[in-house]
């Protein structure tokens, strides 16, 4: 029996009402980001998660801001974009069987709950859902695509990277206002994100300005739980037409010459 350790010393500090410790210590390596991790990631079993606010409420999910941090030691402080899809405890959960179709779950009892949509299938649902966009984010992560790190996911929350500044988060690319030239920078980046789906055989499904985000210049794709397969999804090329056209479209409209048509027979020749 090794010797009791006089000098060890127990945390005295237990969590507020808006805190939790942090869930890192209960999530499998499945469960967690890609490898190598980026250094800012947190995984000490003291550190403790503080709720800062709600970034975005949605029909499916909300986006909250949380700092992970262990007391009294700033090297160790993070904050986090927490992502947590709705249970059976809402109704309005519902996403398009369009983009879950040759999407198998493990167990046939889950699928049934799903189709039926009782409270146990709403519960499945949201943590399916949480599981995909983990799933998504880190592959295209790994393939170096420009999304958030995602750092782990546990039930039906995803917590990951925050792109932003200090608590403020960056601006959607619907939302700002550029040169032409600057217009012409940030569509070029929207092309290879869209270029880097392709050639990974996927397509984001529901890409618009509203899922791009701005920081420093560079766009970062975020809301990838609908991600789909071209090939087994018999909807995947009609979705990546509408990627497409929907980038597309908003550039055009500023002013910024572009042709839909020409980017998608690029992106299909990624395919084959």
């Amino acid at each position: 029996m090794q010797p009791f350790d006089e000098n060890l010393v127990f945390s005295t500090v237990e969590p507020l009402d808006d805190q939790r410790w942090s869930t890192w210590p209960a999530t499998t390596p499945s469960e967690r980001g890609p490898q190598p991790r980026p250094e800012w990631v947190v995984t000490s079993a003291a550190a403790i998660d503080t709720e800062l606010g709600v970034l975005k409420t949605g029909k499916e999910a909300d986006v909250f801001l949380i700092e992970r941090a262990v007391p009294d030691d700033p090297a160790q402080s993070v904050i986090l974009a927490a992502k947590r899809y709705r249970g059976s405890d809402r109704s309005d959960f519902h996403r398009s069987a369009a983009y879950t179709e040759g999407r198998r779950m493990r167990r046939s009892r889950d699928t049934r709950a799903v189709a039926s949509k009782s409270a146990y299938g709403r519960a499945v649902a949201a943590g399916a859902w949480a599981l995909a966009e983990f799933g998504a984010l880190s592959s295209m992560y790994e393939a170096g695509v420009p999304v958030p790190y995602p750092v782990q996911v546990s039930g039906t929350e995803v917590l990951m990277e925050f792109i932003g500044t200090g608590t403020m988060a960056a601006p959607r690319l619907a939302a700002v206002r550029r040169t032409p030239e600057e217009l012409r920078s940030l569509f070029e980046q929207v092309r290879e994100i869209l270029v880097a789906f392709a050639r990974a055989g996927c397509a984001h499904g529901d890409l618009s300005p509203y899922n791009l985000l701005v920081h420093d210049g560079r766009v970062v794709v975020i809301d990838l739980p609908q991600v789909v397969d071209i090939v087994a999804n018999p909807n995947g090329m009609a979705m990546l037409e509408r990627d497409c056209v929907n980038v597309c479209d908003w550039f055009v409209r500023r002013g910024l010459e572009v042709d839909a048509g020409e980017v998608l027979s690029e992106l299909v020749g990624y395919l084959w």
